[in-house]
């Protein structure tokens, strides 16, 4: 399962390098987040349509199959950074020192190199939909209103590579560490027990108060 972790940072060329791949992260999360705001307010313009003036958004599934890539996948990079895709918590936490970093090497290289896969597969798949000679520069549309569908499928191989940017830098971390004998590297996400997690929040309530 997930958890909360924490992301070291010091004046080391890779963490300069972490920190710079931060905003574009951020950019992608948060475009992903008004994503979902959006198909909210659709999902409200159209049940609000249908039931008083008998008229529903249309398009609206549309709509929603050309947002899917930006919910789906705009923001998997940021979460990867902070450590909260699923994990095998149980396992790990019985790992230390450099036998949990080997470990955590090896998951993100297999991850890096299914993801470099999805990234070939995703691009010749909007390759096939992308013509410039076409109407709107596209080969296929949506069904009910004739949404351009290539826009995308453009942004799955570009959030992939990104995210592939995200994995070059945790396999450098935590080679890094592997090799050092590093108790807490940076650039990668060290994850908290359940005790720092409460006494980050208490620091943080502390903070606010």
């Amino acid at each position: 399962m997930a958890g909360s972790a924490a992301v070291l940072e010091d004046s080391s060329l890779l963490s300069r390098l972490d920190r710079t791949l931060i905003p574009l992260e951020r950019l992608f999360a948060l475009v992903s987040g008004l994503a979902v705001f959006s198909l909210m307010f659709l999902a409200a313009y159209s049940v609000s349509g249908r039931k008083f003036f008998n008229a529903p958004l249309s398009g609206y599934v549309d709509y929603i199959e050309a947002a899917m890539p930006l919910i789906a996948f705009m923001g998997v990079s940021y979460v990867q950074r902070e450590g909260g895709h699923i994990r095998m918590d149980i396992l790990i936490a019985s790992l230390k020192g450099r036998a949990l970093w080997l470990f955590e090497l090896i998951s993100v290289l297999l991850i890096l190199v299914l993801i470099l896969a999805l990234i070939w597969g995703s691009w010749a798949h909007f390759d096939r939909s992308f013509d410039m000679s076409k109407p709107l520069w596209s080969r296929d549309s949506s069904i009910d209103i004739g949404l351009p569908i290539w826009p995308s499928k453009l942004l799955v191989p570009v959030a992939f590579s990104v995210l592939a940017l995200r994995l070059m830098l945790q396999a450098w971390g935590y080679g890094r560490a592997f090799l050092k004998g590093l108790e807490n590297p940076v650039a990668v996400p060290l994850i908290l027990s359940v005790a720092e997690q409460a006494r980050i929040e208490a620091e943080q309530l502390e903070g606010s108060e």
